[in-house]
């Protein structure tokens, strides 16, 4: 009697277990890729315009979420997975199978810059030149299709900067936005740099995970947000990390 007392309630408890762990998460995972200025973490605190801009469209829909900023690779994995529900960044092909698109962003120009007096006029100059690469992104088909192009990667484009102004690379690649906000950080002035040359133009989408367990409504997501870029919202955050 006893046994089959014991046994009634390990069952019992994990009968419980699995039904709240097979339910939904109520709690929304979003990600914001660490690139100032559109994610930036400075001592703990989280700011930049992706992530201002994701938070306005959380309690514009009033999700309960939690938000971190996080390197585009992880990121990346963590949607393949579920594990991110919600994020913004560019598509990429490897993706394609794991998130619906909501909403699409302006979109970006991909520029390779160097250092004054060295100005690209085309990608086949660039051959035999060593690049700074943002690991996990990719800018530029071009680019990554090319072996005769050296890439180093880089964690940041504060690493970047740091690798061309010392000469250890030829070149930083990446929307202009960020490289410009990097540069800041380091005191380069605009005029450390030589002419951009646009490599390509990529477009950051609203996304979500397939995976995800929230079980959010894409339609909601895209409703809400659709009205928040109407009202200007993303031009209002820019201003402030202008």
């Amino acid at each position: 009697m006893k046994n089959f007392t014991l046994l009634f309630f390990i069952t019992l408890l994990y009968l419980c277990h699995y039904s709240a762990g097979a339910q939904p998460s109520k709690v929304l995972q979003v990600r914001t890729i660490a690139i100032a200025p559109y994610g930036i973490e400075t001592k703990g605190e989280l700011s930049g315009i992706y992530y201002d801009l994701a938070n306005a469209l959380l309690t514009k829909a009033k999700l309960e979420s939690e938000h971190h900023i996080f390197p585009y690779g992880r990121i990346m994995h963590e949607l393949k997975i579920g594990k991110t529900d919600l994020t913004i960044m560019f598509k990429y092909k490897e993706l394609a199978d794991y998130v619906d698109y909501i909403y699409p962003l302006p979109t970006l120009k991909n520029v390779v810059i160097g250092r004054k007096g060295t100005d690209y006029r085309s990608v086949k100059q660039l051959e035999k030149l060593s690049i700074a690469y943002l690991r996990g992104a990719k800018f530029s088909d071009d680019i990554d299709n090319n072996p005769k192009i050296l890439k180093q990667t880089v964690s940041d484009f504060h690493q970047g900067l740091l690798m061309l102004e010392k000469g250890r690379v030829d070149a930083i690649i990446g929307p202009m936005a960020p490289i410009i906000s990097a540069a800041k950080q380091i005191h380069l002035s605009k005029d450390f740099f030589g002419k951009p040359l646009i490599v390509s133009e990529r477009t950051p989408w609203l996304q979500l995970s397939k995976k995800s367990h929230n079980k959010i409504s894409p339609e909601q997501l895209e409703t809400v947000f659709r009205q928040i870029m109407e009202q200007g919202e993303l031009e209002r955050i820019q201003q402030k990390y202008q």
